[in-house]
């Protein structure tokens, strides 16, 4: 289904400039209202020039309330973009305006000339600039959700350093206006084909979080990606299942799961979708357990399905006293996060290339149930967050391309595959793929890719 573009006309975007200069001259005639000939000799001029500033500061931009009406965080950050733009252009008009009355190249008196005058001109272009900018940052600070921690804080320790400042505040204000217009494609998409409910599926979903999470009720593993598919008509369960603990421990409580959902709202059967080990412990619970009988499908992303070199490496070179060192404390903590039995070592163990080509033998597909399978691709280490970035590197030398954890040869199983890039260089990591991080990058839009991946499920009659 083809994404839904908006396009401006040329007249409108014209028009949209125009204004946009027109209220940063307002700014600029304003914050020099003492020096400027005609606000010093018509002071009255000054009455109407204030409104229209608290009118700029209160409502920026009269297309942005239209357009963002819808999301009010989306409204408040492109406001605040905004400003910071009408800031950045009156204040580059002031410095020159500025230079020019110290150098005596001005119809007035200059600063030499009449110092008091500029003096007081200087400090109310300080007060004009500053009400504006403040306005702008806090709004970005407050609503933007691809500033992330690191640029919030580059921009706080780069505000006092000239020119590092100004370079900053262009990234800010370029992070900020991107999210904004992403996301406002993504509600008129969804506002366009509303009505069609392309991911009301006739079994609900059930989505299986991977290894050393958990399916806690404020922080979703899986991301804004649940609340897409919702808006586009899917009902959605989760797997509610430990953390770390062997295969076949997962697959009974995966099993407990399914039966639990499948008594209790009467659907028949789910689709699962299955992220890392979340695929092997789905697999297992529908080859050995009879879970087969209540699933429809089984999406596997990211699953390392013939195990992971790299962990068998590491097992073999990190000493058994560290490894039980670390696992107390994994186990201990996540007791206390409602793991019942956590396992770390077991878990560990069931994700190398022995142990999954070991289980492949007996865990076979069962007839009935749909597979199919996805993977990615991390194209530069750089572009993974900690510790992707780190280990993606080591994986490369054991299993080849990657997506930081996983092998691609290891992600393959069932009857369709997909490996996915983006285009860049960037590519896309084992927590892209759930939407880990909240970022929106250039290539790959991961709610819009669960969106046909459950269109697909729908259309092809699950």
């Amino acid at each position: 289904m083809p994404a839904y573009t908006r396009k401006e006309p040329a007249g409108k975007k014209l028009l949209r400039i125009i204004f946009h200069l027109g209220k940063a001259a307002v700014l600029f005639f304003l914050a020099n209202a003492v020096t400027l000939p005609v606000t010093r000799d018509h002071p009255l001029l000054a009455v109407p020039l204030t409104a229209v500033f608290l009118w700029i500061n209160v409502s920026p931009s009269a297309q942005n309330a239209r357009l963002l009406k819808r999301d009010r965080r989306l409204l408040t950050c492109a406001n605040g973009c905004e400003l910071l733009r009408l800031f950045l252009l009156s204040t580059a008009g002031t410095f020159v305006w500025t230079i020019l009355g110290w150098l005596g190249y001005l119809p007035c008196e200059s600063l030499l000339m009449m110092p008091g005058r500029w003096i007081v001109s200087t400090i109310v272009a300080v007060l004009v600039e500053a009400a504006v900018f403040w306005n702008g940052i806090i709004r970005i600070y407050l609503t933007s959700e691809q500033l992330g921690i690191r640029l919030r804080v580059l921009g706080i320790l780069c505000g006092w350093i000239p020119v590092a400042h100004l370079i900053v505040l262009g990234i800010l204000i370029r992070t900020a206006e991107a999210e904004a217009a992403f996301e406002l494609e993504k509600l008129l998409l969804n506002e366009a084909r509303s009505g069609e409910r392309i991911c009301a599926t006739k079994y609900p979903l059930l989505l299986v979080h991977g290894v050393f999470f958990r399916d806690f009720r404020y922080i979703n593993y899986w991301g804004r990606i649940p609340g897409e598919l919702k808006k586009n008509g899917a009902v959605i369960y989760y797997g509610n299942h430990q953390s770390a603990a062997p295969v076949s421990g997962s697959g009974e409580e995966l099993t407990a799961r399914i039966r639990q959902i499948v008594e209790e709202t009467g659907c028949g059967k789910v689709n699962i979708i299955a992220h890392s080990k979340g695929g092997l412990d789905s697999r297992y619970a529908i080859s050995k357990l009879g879970a087969d009988s209540m699933v429809a499908s089984l999406t596997t992303v990211n699953t390392p399905h013939r195990g992971c070199e790299f962990a068998d490496y590491l097992l073999e070179k990190i000493p058994k006293k560290q490894q039980d060192m670390v696992a107390s404390a994994y186990n201990a903590a996540l007791k206390k996060l409602g793991d019942t039995n956590p396992d770390f070592l077991a878990a560990v163990y069931d994700l190398t290339a022995d142990a999954c080509r070991r289980r492949n033998e007996t865990v076979e597909d069962m007839p009935g149930v749909f597979y199919q399978s996805t993977g990615s691709e991390l194209a530069v280490a750089s572009g993974g967050r900690f510790p992707l970035n780190f280990t993606c590197r080591l994986v490369h030398y054991f299993d080849g391309k990657n997506d930081g954890l996983v092998g691609e040869k290891s992600f393959p199983w069932g009857s369709t595959y997909r490996f996915l890039t983006a285009s860049g260089k960037r590519g896309i990591s084992h927590g892209d793929m759930i939407d880990m991080n909240r970022e929106n990058f250039d290539g790959f839009d991961v709610r819009e890719f669960y969106v046909q991946l459950v269109h697909d499920l729908k259309e092809r009659g699950f």
